[in-house]
């Protein structure tokens, strides 16, 4: 198992290029099994989870074919099965976004309930009454969901989410875009992803009105075309390497993003001292050498401040002057990466859904371990802030992620290698 070694110290200082969204990407690819004829998908980050994905349409009986450039084109006239199994859908929480698509296109769908990260609870619920809303007949046995669409296929609905899902949102707008009638989806996720998604289905021909808003109204069409589409610039990769910047004292140039998805955690960063600046597709910030302020936080939905850029600013106060307070109020065990910076020397307290951070000068190095994807982007920028050698181990987390994050510090003259476990 590969382990990252990081010396710390040094402040980051380049420029670098932001990959595509993996949380925009994997919606957007299950989007193609409603294209009736051959989609491509470009700016996909060269991800494990991309990977899956693709490997997981191969198993359906749908070969993808990948160019130099890692577009990837899906054409669903192959497609021999509609099972999606339990090996890979395991590996994967964002396999449950083939529900909706498949159900809705072929009138059948039988996938396994999914695995993922260990944040706490994601009910997938909320997608099977969304899909029974629609007329869909579903049971769940034997470890998997089995839907099948009514005669005539789906039905539009109105539907209200309890909670607030992305992936709830996201598989029931799917379904929606090849339904009969009207559907509403109230108490919809408003993310940019989400939004990314919708865009993409109206290039395919859909009649969607609302994304990025709470309401969003779908007008079922017969059939969706294929095509091209883009995804939009990850906005938590962006993040990430703004807080590493701003944690080192350090200034960075990031190319390819978008500065208008990212206002909460840009706010963030200037109240910590940073100066940022933004172009179109381009964001600036520079520390010019000083330690960052402590700021207090709290975790929301879009457009309030992403609960995945949360372990990296406990990173940023960990080493900030003075004391700042972050709730998390979207996972309930989201704070698993706190003790191990606890071992490297960070004052923090942990209360209920509340962690409590005395910034301390300069961490320690040690031996670390990443429990989910986003603490372990949190250690990383803790070793880079840490006096010594930090091992940051059980990465995989991390490759879930983030595309290529050593090369990218390396870019910023980061000291930090991949070595096999």
């Amino acid at each position: 198992m590969d382990k990252l070694i990081i010396t710390g110290g040094k402040r980051l200082d380049g420029e670098i290029r932001i990959s595509g969204a993996k949380n925009s990407a994997l919606p957007i690819l299950a989007a193609t099994l409603l294209a009736d004829g051959p989609i491509t998908i470009g700016n996909l980050p060269h991800l494990h989870d991309i990977t899956t994905m693709i490997e997981l349409f191969g198993r359906m009986g749908v070969q993808p074919t990948i160019d130099e450039k890692l577009n990837v084109e899906v054409d669903t006239s192959s497609i021999t099965t509609l099972v999606a199994p339990y090996e890979l859908v395991k590996t994967m929480r964002a396999s449950i976004l083939v529900l909706g698509p498949m159900v809705a296109r072929f009138g059948y769908a039988e996938v396994a309930l999914p695995g993922g990260c260990a944040i706490g609870s994601r009910p997938v619920d909320l997608h099977i009454r969304g899909l029974e809303a629609m007329g869909a007949d579903i049971v769940v046995e034997n470890g998997y969901i089995k839907a099948k669409a009514p005669e005539g296929g789906l039905r539009g609905a109105h539907y209200f989410f309890d909670t607030v899902s992305v992936t709830g949102t996201e598989n029931i707008l799917m379904a929606a875009a090849l339904a009969n009638g009207r559907s509403v989806i109230e108490n919809a996720a408003r993310e940019p992803e989400v939004v990314d998604l919708a865009n993409c289905l109206i290039a395919m021909g859909a009649n969607i009105q609302g994304a990025g808003t709470a309401t969003i109204t779908v007008d079922g069409v017969k059939r969706l075309a294929g095509g091209r589409y883009m995804v939009m610039p990850d906005r938590i990769e962006t993040g990430t390497y703004l807080v590493a910047a701003a944690a080192t004292g350090g200034r960075v140039k990031l190319k390819d993003t978008d500065p208008t998805i990212l206002e909460s955690v840009l706010l963030k960063l200037e109240e910590a001292g940073a100066m940022v600046d933004t172009g179109n597709n381009w964001i600036s910030l520079d520390m010019k050498g000083n330690r960052p302020r402590a700021v207090n936080i709290r975790t929301a939905p879009y457009p309030a401040f992403p609960t995945d850029m949360q372990a990296q600013f406990v990173s940023l106060n960990a080493v900030a002057e003075g004391t700042g307070t972050v709730i998390e109020t979207v996972f309930e065990n989201r704070f698993m990466h706190v003790y191990e910076m606890i071992r490297m020397g960070a004052k923090i307290q942990v209360e209920g859904n509340t962690c409590i951070v005395t910034g301390v000068p300069q961490l320690k190095s040690a031996p670390v371990m990443a429990t989910d994807l986003r603490a372990s982007a949190s250690l990383v920028i803790a070793g880079l802030v840490a006096e010594g050698d930090t091992l940051v181990d059980r990465i995989y987390h991390i490759d879930r992620g983030y595309e290529c994050i050593e090369e990218k510090l390396q870019l910023l003259g980061a000291t930090i290698r991949r070595v096999p476990g």
